[in-house]
């Protein structure tokens, strides 16, 4: 059932989200070890950039502007990649975005844009290329949750739930999967040095002050996504059901196991810090 990702040669791979952050750096690695890349994103300026960069290494690569949370553009996509690439070993379902908000502040906008993108997005990733996965018999698909699915945070509860459904649905659908040979990560990062950290809408004022906190702190964590790609195709290597990846990932996803209560306090704590 586990892919091996040491050498991708003439393996596909889709990347939704491929225009920056982790999907660029995440594309970048595949190629680097053979794979043909299938990519996708809204961002049309960005995902070029990602296949120039791409392209640099000699393999192929195709892109589709694609809005995740749209299920018709979703199946389109799919039936695409489909057809140039007969079928597909490693599908990362990386698209997300983010608000920092509590529930008081968070508008009825964000939490349709939040769904939307990532839970939809992911949900409409799967059901448009598992099947093609499940007539093969192989794969691998990659899930990106948070380490806010794993333990939610206050300054974060709409992405927090989202993301919590996310790692939920990976779980399930490990579990329905595992009888095709297809198998599934639910990819928890951490804090990653990428744009979410000053793109993401701040609600409940003093905006300013607050990114320029929430992007130092990310800047000074200094954990960056060409990382995080590594450690994700080293997941997929393991046929791991979860793979936390930055060290506070793993601390919250064990403390939020081992000692509910003292997890929860942490992630107050954080967020008041952070936020």
């Amino acid at each position: 059932m586990s892919l091996s990702t040491k050498d991708l040669t003439n393996r596909v791979v889709v990347i939704t989200g491929a225009g920056s952050g982790i999907g660029r750096e995440l594309a970048l690695a595949c190629a680097r070890r053979g794979a043909r890349l299938a990519l996708c994103d809204v961002n049309a300026t960005g995902l070029e950039q990602t296949a120039v960069a791409v392209r640099a290494n000699g393999v192929e690569v195709c892109t589709w502007i694609v809005d995740v949370s749209d299920a018709q553009q979703m199946t389109t996509f799919a039936e695409e990649v489909l057809q140039r690439f007969v079928g597909v070993d490693l599908l990362v379902n990386n698209a997300g975005i983010g608000v920092v908000a509590g529930l008081l502040e968070t508008t009825p906008e964000d939490w349709e844009r939040l769904i939307g993108i990532n839970l939809m997005g992911v949900v409409h990733g799967n059901t448009a290329f598992v099947p093609s996965m499940i007539a093969r018999g192989s794969g691998h698909v990659v899930n990106v949750s948070s380490a806010a699915g794993i333990l939610a945070n206050p300054a974060l509860s709409a992405y927090s739930a989202t993301k919590f459904a996310v790692f939920g649905h990976s779980e399930a659908l490990r579990m329905e999967l595992r009888e095709h040979g297809i198998g599934v990560t639910a990819v928890c990062p951490g804090v990653i040095n990428t744009a979410i950290s000053t793109s993401s809408p701040i609600r409940g004022g003093n905006t300013d002050a607050r990114r320029q906190k929430m992007a130092a702190l990310y800047a000074k964590r200094g954990y960056t996504p060409d990382r995080v790609a590594l450690n994700i195709l080293r997941a997929v290597d393991g046929n791991k059901a979860v793979a936390p990846i930055a060290p506070e990932a793993h601390l919250m996803y064990g403390l939020s196991r081992a000692v509910p209560p003292l997890a929860r306090w942490l992630s107050r704590q954080t967020a008041k810090f952070a936020v």
